[in-house]
């Protein structure tokens, strides 16, 4: 197995070689690119230097997959270059999330719709995987009707240059060129990415759209607010949810409970609920306060809390390319 990473010196690129690591992905050969300011650069991997090289270069090897986490404008220019060549792209930027000839996937829901055929694969938006992850096994079995969706997203979500200026806020310093249009540190900012025509934000447009494909059902309403914390360990979601049908939260507790990739955190008694400080690091989605909705018939409120850069990003993307090992549609 020959794989390449696009973007291996940001957040998330590093995360993906933790995860190829303590997952043992089976590689043959591991080529790392990244922008041409980090060419030359030497990383270190199961005890073995790898320099990063180009991602033309990269492209000259022919990888059989090629993680991208270089955001969208490098996507849209390479990724059809890699699939031109045989290389399956696994994205993961929003470049080609809501095109209509490209898979969106989060394996636990809906990877048996990948084909061998599928050289372009998109990764969803990190905020949204962690809540399709909870929605998916509720709407098959009470049929979701509306979702009030509010994010408590940490700065790792915009990169390493928003780590750095809550760092140097921590530190009093508030001179230097900031990222968000206002301090993040001590502050909260209802404001990610950029805002659209409609005064909702990109990051809000990307939850509604994209959690209407993964669960492959336009007929559900859904709202966003995204907020910007000054938290490091991960996305917070306060969900209301409206079914169809009546529900029962003890038996939600249950469906959830046996789902892949869900711990439930739901004792309030004794103060057990989800937080990203412990969720920071693994790769499972945490759901708690799960509880009658007592203002709207047929409701629950509900939290979830997932590490944004692991199965929010890096380690959704590498389950999407051992399914297709394993599918055995990449040999």
């Amino acid at each position: 197995m020959k794989l390449g990473i696009v973007g291996v010196t940001g957040m998330v690129g590093r995360v993906m070689l933790d995860i190829l690591e303590k997952r043992n992905f089976p590689l043959k050969k591991l080529y790392l690119s990244a922008s041409d300011k980090s060419i030359g650069k030497e990383i270190f991997f199961k005890k073995k230097i790898f320099k990063v090289i180009s991602v033309y270069n990269l492209l000259l090897k022919k990888p059989d997959i090629v993680l991208f986490s270089a955001g969208s404008t490098v996507s849209k220019k390479w990724a059809p270059k890699f699939s031109k060549v045989g290389t399956t792209v696994i994205d993961n930027s929003s470049a080609w999330r809501m095109d209509s000839n490209i898979k969106l996937i989060v394996p636990e829901i809906n990877a048996p719709i990948l084909k061998k055929e599928d050289k372009i694969i998109a990764n969803p938006n990190c905020s949204t995987i962690q809540l399709v992850m909870v929605l998916f096994p509720l709407h098959v079995e009470y049929c979701i009707y509306r979702v009030i969706v509010s994010t408590y997203q940490s700065v790792t979500g915009t990169g390493k240059k928003a780590l750095d200026q809550l760092n140097r806020e921590k530190k009093g310093d508030n001179s230097s060129k900031k990222i968000y249009p206002y301090p993040i540190y001590q502050n909260v900012l209802p404001h990610c990415d950029q805002f659209t025509e409609n005064n909702y934000t990109i990051e809000e447009i990307k939850l509604i759209k994209e959690t209407k494909k993964i669960i492959n059902d336009q007929n559900i309403s859904i709202t966003a607010t995204a907020v910007r914390v000054p938290v490091v360990g991960g996305h917070s979601e306060s969900v209301n949810i409206t079914f169809k049908k009546k529900p029962n939260t003890d038996h939600i507790s249950n469906i959830l409970l046996k789902r892949k990739g869900i711990i439930i955190q739901d004792d309030p008694k004794k103060n057990i609920y989800p937080m990203p400080l412990y969720a920071h690091g693994k790769d499972e989605i945490f759901v708690g306060r799960i509880r009658e909705d007592f203002s709207f018939p047929n409701s629950i409120n509900i939290w979830i809390v997932a590490d944004n850069l692991r199965k929010g990003a890096a380690t959704n993307a590498i389950q999407i390319a051992e399914y297709l090992i394993d599918k055995k549609y990449i040999t």
